[in-house]
């Protein structure tokens, strides 16, 4: 029975994989290759790193380090847990697993714009034409031509912050007419940013540019922005009996705990925040919570 089982492979799984394994636990990750940290080119809000990191690379890294203190890394997928008499199981396509703990770091899913999927979503995506981060790479559109695809409060939310970049910036709805109230209209027109209704569709890399198709005609810009929401991971939580927020996020403690005793999580799945930085800061109170709790009933290392 392993000590510990960690579920999600980014950056707040892989702290947590280090913290733990560095704490002589014996510790086993699940990674099914999903992580979003993987979709970024190349990050320059990683402290250390003032020239920037690929998100592969920067997840290569950390797995390295983590199977070097001894973490055991299984690249399989995780399709069902639970729990009984304290102890918990992992299920998975290879077969069931025994842990004292499980620490769920499964992030949330990006909603993409139709149309814009596959090798087209990845190339777009490399070359920055496409982008899911603005408090991560906002910096990189400075006054460059930008659209964010969405409408409604979460749409301008998303176009307004990136206004303290660029003003070259259109709003532009992903399906027909925009669905904005009086005060979003009125905070777009005190920022300049324009609207265009949709839908949006043909997307293609035209030259420098992304380029695709809206109700006022074709356009291109430097980057797109989609401001369409997310699907959070917590499956596994409910399972388990952890109570989740309206949002679908797990709720936590400030150690990192759910309503089930011994189950964890963190990062994205508990607070959507798309940040590397909070992720493994979450995961590093989450591994010394896992630490100390283990420590009340297990033997410490003689």
């Amino acid at each position: 029975m392993d000590d510990c089982i960690i579920v999600g492979a980014g950056p707040a799984g892989l702290t947590a994989a280090i913290y733990l394994a560095r704490f002589h636990l014996s510790i086993r990750l699940f990674d099914c290759g999903t992580s979003r940290a993987g979709w970024i080119p190349c990050t320059h809000n990683h402290a250390g790193f003032p020239d920037g990191i690929s998100g592969k690379e920067l997840l290569a890294r950390m797995c390295e380090q983590a199977e070097k203190y001894g973490a055991t890394i299984e690249r399989n997928r995780v399709t069902s847990m639970g729990g009984e008499d304290g102890n918990f199981w992992v299920g998975t396509d290879d077969g069931t697993f025994p842990a004292r703990s499980v620490l769920l770091a499964t992030g949330v899913v990006n909603n993409r714009p139709e149309g814009l999927e596959g090798a087209l979503h990845d190339e777009a995506l490399a070359s920055g034409h496409l982008r899911y981060c603005p408090i991560c790479d906002g910096y990189d559109v400075t006054d460059k031509r930008v659209a964010v695809i969405g409408t409604d409060s979460h749409g301008t939310a998303e176009a307004l912050f990136l206004r303290g970049y660029t003003a070259d910036l259109t709003l532009v709805s992903p399906h027909g007419d925009h669905d904005l109230d009086a005060e979003c209209s009125a905070k777009l027109e005190e920022a300049g940013i324009a609207r265009v209704a949709g839908p949006c569709g043909a997307y293609a890399l035209e030259g420098e540019r992304i380029a695709f198709d809206t109700a006022e005609g074709r356009l291109s810009f430097d980057s797109i922005y989609p401001a369409l929401g997310s699907h959070v991971r917590s499956k596994l939580a409910g399972q388990a009996g952890a109570d989740l927020a309206e949002d679908g996020c797990i709720k936590v403690d400030e150690h990192q705990r759910t309503s089930v005793p011994g189950l964890y999580a963190a990062g994205d799945v508990v607070l959507g925040l798309d940040q590397i930085s909070y992720a493994m800061g979450a995961a590093g109170v989450a591994a010394t919570a896992i630490r100390n709790c283990l420590a009340e009933t297990r033997p410490l290392r003689r």
